[in-house]
């Protein structure tokens, strides 16, 4: 990936024309309509950075695990295929009764989405203790804290339940995987040995009120058991695995390398009539920042631990964009997507993110919208922004994840007023499992001896629609398991180019309620001819060395770039790392005195030692350089990315970039006041070295510039 100080040439521009009656008309002409809005305009003259090919799934070498496509289901919740196999009690606002039967009779329709795997929340027993209470009861119904990991839950079916259920998916083409949960257990666990006789430790300290955390290296045999059992007896092709962080990531290469053996003696006949291995593939929940994700997951490129993890970084850049995150901040800039992508920097070359929308912990999509005041479900832009967000997920190199009713842009009914009910959740919010709705599945009943589910026009509309973005990842290899070359970014659009070999796609979104029209260099792009319009779109053709993109509100389009030129995308040299001015001084004296703000402040931030914001180290502590002058010089030791605020251990300050924006090196940036969450700013490190954090105040103490700068 190549930095440049300054991306393209911009222009805004446009032209509101009205019509105007002619005299002596009718003396009371209908209203005039109101005038179409102004497009929005841009030039792209030059492409922002060169391709990257870096992680495992950008490399174009054909990885079946880049091809992914999950779709999560909350088990208990989903959809009540057996009365007598019902909870009744659990997290969220479902009936609680969902089980296997549920999903075998739903496999038919989750396959018409497009997706080719299904990832089941934990199905291993769990066992009341005695006098447990209600809040553990509920616990329970979700699988995460087990008790038996050799048994299905009888809540849910039997061992030989998801042994058909298994069996049905491969038939149906679908990939089948586990949630494994290997760093905590239920108090009671002990009590169960695995086959071979081994037990869990008992020394763990307490998670919860019924729970207790693993013990490595005692526990890892036991594990690697599990970890195998499941595959060699019931054939699954892998785990999704639970707080990953709380294995120890040396780990994680011992509990791999059991699944892989374990996928290499067993076998079945997949929906080809083929017999296939089962693919074996790991992906890992560290709901933490990228550089955390990298320590505590993936492990360093001499001792790699886990290969895949959920890429939570993106997943929040796309929210905040095309909606908010669950703080409520978001609306942000199309460039947005790019500052989540610089996030892959902390990533180890053999890392497969893998990016998903929503999840069982998480707040959906359309309820997002919702608490920023952005859509309504009977808006139309509540439509155009889902069909905005799993355009990038299908633009995107990896695996990907669907949760279940987001394709039917589910959410849930009066969610505002659910938020103030205290006996939602402890924090009085409902964003732990607001997400744990029951299934809508068409054709499928939700409970038993109900009425088969039918979809409004706009949920099949949006459903068919993913079930197309879907199907042209499997077409264009590309956009799975290509390199990417981030053409432009700016306020309102963003463009990237994806490469494999022959298959080379323009992506290209506009993220804001105002139509564009981008003018864009062939050159920019690498292409000598006509653009294909992809997903039935129009083909565009190069008239005078540009082409002509015109883009709808929230609009998404694909393009085959029919004729790649041999140079690729034209952009020209990098940029200086270091700037100019005061701010990007790296020897500036001291003077004495806190300065102005009276507090120490630090760069407090998710960076490897800063506890998640938590920590403030004294080599991040800003000295006054007078003249409202405050500056640390922080050795970064390697390539990474993090988010970051300028704040005081109280946290009575907080300052980050001007719209919780991202850092551009070597560029003077807004700063402002950023309190609580949502209002951080992120910064890619491109090479390892010394930088110069910086920041002038202002006299009202509210805002200012600041800069970061790489040390000459």
């Amino acid at each position: 990936m190549q930095w440049r100080k300054s991306f393209l040439v911009l222009a805004i521009a446009g032209v509101l024309s009205s019509c105007r009656g002619g005299e002596g008309g009718d003396p009371n002409p209908p209203p005039t309509p109101a005038p179409e809005p102004e497009p929005y305009k841009a030039t792209v003259s030059i492409a922002a950075s060169r391709a990257d090919s870096r992680l495992a799934c950008f490399k174009g070498n054909g990885e079946a695990e880049c091809g992914l496509r999950l779709y999560q289901i909350m088990v208990e919740a989903f959809v009540d295929g057996d009365s007598t196999r019902d909870y009744n009690t659990g997290y969220g606002t479902s009936p609680h009764k969902g089980d296997l039967q549920g999903i075998i009779n739903g496999l038919d329709y989750i396959r018409s989405t497009g997706v080719n795997a299904i990832w089941l929340t934990p199905i291993f027993n769990s066992v009341r203790v005695s006098g447990q209470n209600d809040w553990a009861d509920r616990l329970d119904a979700t699988g995460y804290f087990a008790s038996d990991y050799f048994n299905v839950n009888p809540h849910f079916g039997t061992n030989d339940k998801l042994k058909e259920l298994v069996s049905a998916a491969h038939a149906k083409g679908l990939y089948v995987f586990l949630d494994g949960v290997f760093g905590h257990y239920k108090a009671n666990a002990q009590d169960y040995a695995s086959p071979q006789g081994r037990r869990v430790s008992t020394a763990g300290q307490a998670d919860g009120d019924t729970g207790r955390l693993a013990v490595y290296p005692d526990d890892l045999e036991f594990f690697k058991e599990v970890a195998a059992h499941w595959v060699t007896e019931y054939k699954i092709d892998g785990w999704r695995v639970d707080q990953a962080y709380q294995v120890p990531v040396q780990y994680w290469d011992d509990l791999r390398t059991a699944v892989a053996q374990a996928a290499a003696n067993v076998s079945y006949t997949n929906s080809a009539d083929q017999t296939v291995h089962p693919l074996g593939y790991m992906v890992g929940e560290i709901w933490r920042s990228a550089g955390e994700i990298a320590s505590q997951g993936y492990g360093g490129a001499a001792s790699p631990g886990l290969l895949s993890a959920f890429d939570f970084p993106i997943r929040y850049s796309l929210v905040q964009t095309l909606a908010v995150e669950e703080s409520g901040n978001g609306n942000r800039a199309a460039s947005n997507l790019q500052a989540g992508y610089l996030n892959h920097l902390a990533y180890p070359a053999h890392a497969m993110p893998n990016l998903m929308l929503t999840n069982h912990d998480l707040v959906r999509f359309g309820d997002l919208l919702q608490r920023g005041a952005l859509a309504e479900s009977t808006d139309d832009a509540y439509w155009l922004r889902h069909k905005a967000a799993f355009s990038f997920m299908a633009s995107y190199s990896g695996p990907i994840t669907l949760y279940y009713g987001d394709e039917l842009g589910q959410e849930l009914p009066g969610f505002a007023a659910r938020e103030s009910n205290t006996s939602c959740a402890v924090n009085g919010r409902c964003d732990d499992h607001v997400s744990r709705t029951i299934a809508i599945v068409e054709g499928v009943p939700s409970t038993v001896g109900g009425t088969p589910a039918v979809l409004s026009a706009r949920q099949s509309d949006l459903k068919n629609h993913v079930a197309s973005l879907m199907a042209l990842r499997d077409a264009h290899p590309a956009l799975a398991n290509g390199s990417r070359t981030h053409i432009y970014s700016d306020s309102n659009v963003y463009i990237d180019r994806k490469d494999k070999g022959a298959d080379n796609v323009l992506y290209v979104l506009n993220a804001k309620a105002t139509p564009a029209v981008l003018t864009v260099a062939g050159t920019a792009i690498g292409s000598g001819g006509v653009l294909v319009g992809l997903l039935g779109g129009a083909d565009v053709a190069l008239a005078g060395g540009n082409y002509e993109l015109a883009l709808k509100p929230f609009e998404a389009r694909f393009f085959d770039i029919a004729s790649p030129t041999a140079e690729g995308p034209q952009a020209g040299e990098g940029s200086e790392l270091s700037g100019e001015g005061p701010l990007a001084d790296c020897y500036t004296p001291t003077v004495e005195g806190l300065g102005p703000l009276n507090k120490e402040i630090f760069i407090r931030g998710s960076y490897a030692g800063g506890n998640n914001f938590g920590a403030t180290p004294a080599n991040r502590r800003f000295a006054y350089k007078g003249n409202n002058l405050y500056q640390v010089v922080v050795n970064e030791p390697e390539t990474t990315a993090y988010a970051f605020k300028f704040a005081s251990a109280d946290w009575s300050r907080e300052f980050a970039v001007q719209g919780a924006a991202a850092v551009v090196i070597a560029t003077e940036q807004p700063l402002a006041v950023a309190s609580g969450p949502g209002t951080e700013s992120s910064i890619a490190i491109p090479e390892a070295g010394d930088y110069v954090f910086s920041f002038r105040i202002n006299a009202s103490n509210n805002g200012g510039e600041m800069m970061v700068s790489k040390c000459e």
